[in-house]
């Protein structure tokens, strides 16, 4: 006797129980016309990368050329030296380490770029970047290292850099301050506004 495909599906299926329903909770999400959503954010950086890989060059030729052991350093206008001067002696805490310094050149300008926006994102204010020294990389010794401090020139997220402290890699890192995010720019604004009150 021959069973068709019907039966045979339900013979195979005679001992299967049907799974128990579980009532799911909603998540409630508010908008708010000044907050973007997690999913504007998103576009935005996304946006932001393809800027950015349009800015940043890959080409060797394009990079000013610095020593192996060279100390890097960059600031923009209006910097106070005491700030400066913390971030070169190492005194800003750190949450993220990015070392590129066995990338090939592409890879280390889409992760110094989604490594920058993502602590922007978050509000962080200093990152380390691992370039290393690159005494036999090649077109020219220290390529990557002359790679980084291009970048970090050209990223408007980035308020300084400077090569990082023996300790913490010396010549062949770079500590990156970042820009205050527009969040965290609006919570040092609350937090000044009611500290009026106390003094």
């Amino acid at each position: 006797m021959h069973l068709d495909e019907n039966e045979l599906f339900f013979q195979e299926m005679a001992d299967v129980t049907p799974l128990k329903v579980c009532q799911k909770t909603q998540n409630v999400i508010t908008f708010s016309p000044n907050i973007p959503t997690e999913g504007q954010r998103l576009r935005q950086a996304q946006l932001n990368e393809h800027e950015l890989l349009e800015l940043l060059s890959i080409n060797p030729i394009d990079f000013e050329p610095v020593g192996c052991d060279e100390t890097i350093y960059h600031r923009h206008d209006g910097m106070q030296d005491a700030v400066f001067k913390q971030l070169r002696l190492g005194k800003y805490q750190i949450k993220t380490v990015l070392d590129v310094h066995e990338y090939r050149i592409d890879q280390a300008r889409i992760s110094l770029i989604n490594c920058i926006l993502a602590a922007y994102e978050r509000g962080e204010r200093n990152i380390l970047v691992i370039h290393g020294k690159g005494y036999k990389s090649k077109p020219y010794p220290a390529l990557l290292k002359s790679a980084v401090c291009d970048w970090l020139k050209r990223i408007e997220y980035v308020a300084a850099f400077h090569s990082a402290t023996t300790e913490q890699g010396g010549s062949g890192a770079v500590f990156v301050m970042l820009k205050k995010s527009a969040q965290k720019r609006i919570e040092n604004s609350e937090l000044n506004r009611k500290g009026r009150g106390f003094r």
